[in-house]
């Protein structure tokens, strides 16, 4: 490990998992790295849940409360879940097992738009971090501690925890050393948050480690484990169609002068429509693109290979294990071309209203007025969470949410007369795209914007349903400007949930 942990002082903190787990205690709020399966610390998270199956088996409580930059993997959410030893997780999650601990209450909740994380941390709105625990690359002469597959909010814990639990991971790839861009300024606190000048998508502002007080750091441990991510499907039908509309409508924008040909900075959602759209990308006539997203997933390796892509910049990878190997085995090639930065920069507001952003992201359902539901199906069930599309949709210069018009063999619609809950209101709604075709809702009314979703978005299994709720609702709501009729606004859920299907 000597090529890992180049500070001589801090081997002497080298020690088991198991004994590193010893550290994290009952009821400790814990700040961990990782981003969308990227990242995260992997052998002392699982030494610590053998530690709560335990405690748990001799009737003791032994729990923690998680805060990360957003989803994990099987080593850390799926191994805690197994044992119920989380009792609060922000800002994100996808691990099955634990979803099923929130939607059963037996664990607590909330996702926090993902910009917000750090300041919250900052300000105390969490309570006291007790414990930092933390993916390394490596740990350099001076202390410093570079990142691996994600960056997510891993400087804010590294500032406010009283212990820090570093894991230097030598599967991650030694030359990721200088893909990071760390900015040691006020980005989140409060208050005097300075003003992150980026101006350009490949910008570096700041430092490739990032900073922690080396006296806080109580243990170091070896590990040899790779990140676990889904592998990613290749496109269907469905996705190609969505992909070939966003494709034409960007031409379309280009000849009426409200896109350059060169398009504008590029985020992307995680999932099968947006790495469908990204190979459509590449394959198109566009030229010297740039990201500055979230996550990089395996479309954007492709665009970066092909050179359609000039520059990726994002708070972490996002890849199918197929691409994870790739990236490891080609860094040198790609590691120009990538930029981490911590996720409160990566979605900032600030930065991203001044780069003008084309935002692309996906939905569980939007209603007839452009509403749009990204979280919790019927409502009332986790099963992600907002992530940074918020972020994205309310202040790129042009925002769209893909998806494709139905679900579950076409028993669900995407486009219903008003949806379960509310992520992003309509005001921060532009354009939506289906299979079927695309509702541009930019300077409509809601009753013209309700029009269009149905014509344009909707099924046609569907279409005649929502038309006829929209008719009757202008002829009987209590109000004509946003027409409802409240009896049966959700009873198109009601129905699936009491027969499983939406359809009468």
């Amino acid at each position: 490990m000597t090529e890992r942990i180049r500070n001589a002082a801090l081997r002497s903190k080298v020690c088991s998992a198991e004994d590193a787990a010893e550290l994290i205690k009952n009821g400790d709020l814990v700040g961990a790295s990782g981003f969308t399966g990227a990242g995260y610390p992997k052998v002392v998270p699982q030494a610590l849940a053998k530690r709560m199956e335990h405690a748990h088996k001799e009737g003791h409580e032994y729990r923690i409360r998680l805060i990360t930059g957003a989803s994990t993997g099987p080593q850390l959410d799926g191994e805690l879940a197994k044992v119920n030893g989380i009792s609060f997780r922000a800002p994100y999650n996808s691990d099955p097992g634990l979803r099923a601990r929130f939607n059963a209450n037996e664990a607590g909740y909330f996702d926090n738009q993902l910009s917000h994380v750090a300041g919250r941390a900052l300000q105390g709105e969490y309570g006291k971090f007790n414990v930092a625990l933390i993916e390394a690359t490596a740990i350099t002469e001076d202390g410093g501690i570079v990142p691996t597959s994600s960056v997510g909010n891993s400087q804010a814990f590294l500032e406010v925890a009283e212990k820090v639990i570093i894991e230097v991971n030598e599967w991650q790839h030694p030359g990721l050393e200088g893909t990071h861009d760390i900015w040691h300024g006020n980005v989140s606190g409060f208050p005097g948050r300075d003003i992150v000048l980026i101006t350009r998508a490949d910008q570096r502002i700041g430092d490739t480690a990032m900073r922690v007080d080396t006296s806080k750091i109580v243990a170091i441990v070896h590990t040899n484990d790779k990140d676990r991510n889904s592998p990613f499907t290749e496109p269907d039908e469905t996705s190609i169609t969505i992909a070939r509309h966003l494709l034409d409508f960007f031409q379309h924008e280009i000849k009426h002068e409200r896109l350059p040909p060169s398009l504008l900075p590029l985020q992307s959602g995680v999932g099968n429509i947006p790495n469908a759209v990204l190979k459509g990308l590449n394959e198109g006539p566009f030229k010297g693109l740039v990201a500055y997203t979230e996550v990089i997933q395996d479309g954007m390796l492709d665009m970066l290979e092909s050179g359609c892509l000039s520059v990726a910049s994002a708070t972490s990878f996002a890849l199918s294990p197929k691409a994870a190997e790739e990236i490891n085995n080609r860094m040198d090639f790609f590691r120009s071309k990538l930029i981490l930065r911590q996720q409160d920069i990566s979605n900032s507001a600030g930065i991203i209203r001044r780069l003008g952003c084309i935002a692309m992201n996906g939905m569980i359902e939007a209603d007839i007025y452009g509403k749009v539901n990204s979280t919790r199906v019927m409502g009332s069930r986790v099963m992600n969470g907002i992530g940074g599309s918020g972020d994205f949709t309310r202040n790129s210069y042009m925002s769209f949410f893909l998806s494709p018009s139905t679900a579950k063999d076409g028993k669900i619609s995407a486009i219903v007369p008003m949806t379960a809950h509310v992520d992003h209101g309509m005001q921060d709604t532009q354009i939506f795209i289906t299979e079927q075709g695309i509702a541009d809702l930019r300077g409509k009314s809601p009753v013209e914007r309700a029009r269009t979703m149905i014509a344009k978005c909707a099924h046609p299994t569907y279409r005649p349903m929502l038309q006829d709720y929209l008719d009757r609702a202008l002829k009987d709501s209590y109000g004509k400007h946003m027409p409802h009729l409240l009896k049966e606004a959700l009873s198109w859920h009601d129905r699936f949930v009491e027969t499983g299907t939406m359809m009468p």
